[in-house]
């Protein structure tokens, strides 16, 4: 037995050290080839690849997409082998504008959906075409539809690749920019990084794990209950993430404690119980009654919840994820007998089995079982199985007590609900859906804090409610100078999401521009905080009209996160506003090296060669930007300017109508317009 077999009462696995590195799903492959085997074909083996005709579920006979409120129809088709999209727009019938771009890479296994990513130097962005698997149907991906088509530039940020996939190689300071992606989830997001455990079954004697835990590598099997249930929660409790104080993405590791990392919240509903998110499993699964009960059980059998941490396999005394899922095979291949004959261990079909159903059932104190009726027999469990014990005459547990219904977050998908429970009534679906409050699912009273964080984020990123921000102000406090030192970002945040801009730079006043320039804000991180709350105070002084101080705080976020591009675009338009456009322009130029498709900074670009006399330049700027963009207004605007520059009157009329047309709020195209009117 080696020293890291010996049995402790408090576990330390060696791979939680900082000095354990992942190695990859291949170093695995030497030694577990047949868990190898299957589970490159689970959901989780398959997530993410490169774009190949073997990796598209795709049916690409009606590829066809239209997006009737922006207008713009897409195609997805295979040129050779490069998979391209044709994003293009029709009048009657002829074509008015087209854009192809290639794919790069598939997110998604096939089961339910296949994704699409586009890299440009190293820029991942999501693109404007999702197949859904099920259906066997191109449409827009989530959050794409009723007038937010972000076309091609919605980021995949560090928060979706690690659950979508192997951790990756991270550009620091960056949104979404990467070294290097894996291709597919591999064994260490379930079992931790494996140089240790490699090098220890390469120089020491093998662990006898029928006995021991082997401390080298995290088994999962072997966690206690709650440790087991914070790997499946990391991507399987999918909702609103508040990473903890210094922490990131990359930080949490199996048998780690979760809420040490983030807290994951979701809204909670009065009257919407049979509503639910994709991947909400362990946060539905844990309101089921079966699961409630039988944790009571564990824990009334061991002393306490906390008991039991070094027993073998301490998830058998209680229901988790592994009671029904073996992550190393496909659910595919996975005969539904299983999840049945996991049922069966509580509920065994007989009277005696059956006894208590009132408590495990939950509501009402009703024993599951049909009406009687007369001259009939009643119906109980056991009568909808045959005698040899899994297998079903009629029906399974699950269609009832698990249906498999459509998700509130992705169209055309069907899951099974994993809150376990009798079906519901119609007078139980009734009623007023009413907001309550977010709900930290994974810690049960988190930081004041962290729950305006929560609010924050919900608002920004999920839901334009305004309670959302009454309830972040509630716990955020600016009485004293402590105060604001302590909840600065978040109240930045706050009067930047309601457009107070003065109140940030009362705030900015209070604690003085030195303090936080070079005591405060000056942390290079994954999620860029520091360097988000210094654009939010920049473009509050920029909005209210001091732009040279406004430029220390645009100049020292793109110091802190130097590869978020709207940052440095933001400082180079300060910087031109300023006249100061030399200095503009290297700024511009340095994004373009970075990301030659981005829009923006090819029409600002554009805007101060023609403020410099350089027209041919801008010109040919402008015409990169619409064939990328025919709807961006700012570049619309610049194009009318740049015509009635020109003196082409008719040519610059044509811009401004177009803009009235997609914003008939505009009200500077509609004064332009006028007073081209009246010249002509």
């Amino acid at each position: 037995m080696t020293d890291t077999a010996v049995k402790r009462e408090s576990p330390a696995y060696l791979n939680h050290a900082d000095s354990a590195r992942y190695v990859g799903i291949n170093t695995c492959r030497q030694c577990h080839l047949d868990i190898y085997k299957s589970f490159i074909e689970t959901g989780m083996g398959k997530s993410f690849d490169l774009a190949t005709r073997q990796k598209s579920a795709g049916d690409y006979h009606t590829s066809v997409v239209h997006d009737r409120i922006g207008d713009f129809y897409y195609k997805a088709f295979w040129q050779n082998d490069s998979l391209r999209f044709l994003e293009y727009r029709l009048k009657g019938k002829d074509t008015i504008y087209k854009r192809l771009e290639t794919v790069n890479y598939i997110i998604g296994s096939g089961q339910h959906t296949n994704s699409h990513i586009q890299s440009v130097n190293g820029y991942l962005n999501q693109m404007p075409m999702t197949f859904y698997t099920q259906k066997k149907t191109w449409d827009l991906p989530p959050g794409f539809e009723e007038g937010h088509n972000s076309r091609f530039m919605r980021k995949i940020g560090l928060e979706c690749m690690s659950c979508h996939n192997s951790y990756p190689d991270f550009v620091l300071g960056s949104e979404n920019k990467y070294k290097a992606v894996e291709k597919g989830i591999g064994c260490e997001r379930c079992h931790g990084p494996g140089s240790i455990h490699v090098h220890e079954r390469q120089t020491a004697s093998p662990v006898d794990t029928s006995k021991y835990i082997d401390y080298s590598i995290v088994n999962p099997a072997k966690l206690s209950i709650d440790r087991q249930f914070d790997i499946c929660q990391r991507c399987h409790l999918q909702g609103n993430a508040v990473l903890k104080d210094n922490k990131s993405f990359y930080d949490f590791r199996p048998g780690m404690v979760l809420s040490d990392y983030m807290t994951v919240f979701l809204p909670k509903y009065k009257h919407a119980d049979d509503e639910f998110i994709m991947a909400s499993h362990a946060d539905r699964l844990k309101q089921s009654q079966c699961f409630i009960k039988s944790m009571e059980k564990a824990n009334a059998a061991s002393g306490s919840s906390a008991a039991g941490v070094n027993a073998l396999k301490p998830y058998k005394n209680a229901m988790t994820c592994l009671t029904c899922h073996n992550p190393h095979v496909s659910v595919k291949e996975t005969n539904k007998n299983v999840f049945n004959d996991a049922c069966l261990k509580c509920h065994d079909g007989g009277t005696k089995g059956m006894k208590g159903t009132e408590e495990i059932e939950g509501t009402e104190n009703s024993v599951a079982k049909a009406p009687e009726t007369k001259g009939a027999k009643a119906i109980s469990h056991s009568d909808l199985f045959c005698s040899k014990k899994g297998i079903t005459k009629t029906a399974n547990c699950v269609s009832c007590h698990m249906p498999n219904s459509g998700s509130i977050d992705i169209p055309h998908v069907t899951v099974h609900d994993h809150y376990i429970r009798k079906p519901l009534s119609k007078q139980e679906k009734q009623g007023l859906k009413t907001f309550i409050g977010l709900y930290a699912i994974n810690e049960k009273n988190p930081p004041a804090i962290v729950k305006a964080k929560a609010y924050l984020n919900q608002y920004e990123k999920f839901e334009h409610q305004e309670y959302y921000l009454d309830s972040a102000a509630f716990y955020l406090k600016d009485k004293t100078d402590q105060d604001l030192q302590r909840d600065f970002e978040p109240l930045v945040q706050l009067y930047f999401t309601k457009n107070n801009f003065g109140q940030i730079v009362a705030y900015a006043n209070r604690l003085g521009d030195d303090y936080i320039l070079k005591s405060k804000l000056i942390v290079v991180s994954y999620s860029n905080d520091n360097a988000w709350t210094c654009y939010r105070v920049g473009e509050a002084l920029y909005k209210t009209g001091n732009i040279p101080r406004a430029i220390s705080y645009f100049k020292k976020a793109v110091e802190l996160a130097p590869f978020v591009l709207d940052f440095r675009n933001k400082y180079a338009s300060a910087l031109a506003s300023n006249k100061q456009l030399p200095e503009a322009i290297l700024q511009y130029n340095e994004i373009l090296k970075e990301h030659p498709k981005h829009v923006s900074a090819l029409t600002n670009l554009g805007y101060v060669k023609l403020a410099q006399g350089n027209l041919p330049e801008a010109e040919s700027l402008y015409a990169r930007a619409l064939k990328l963009d025919p709807d961006y207004e700012p570049l619309l605007m610049n194009l009318a300017g740049l015509y009635a520059y020109k003196k082409e009157f008719d040519e610059s009329k044509k811009y401004l109508n177009r803009i009235i047309a997609l914003n008939p709020n505009n009200q500077q195209a509609k004064q332009i317009l006028t007073q081209i009117q009246g010249m002509h």
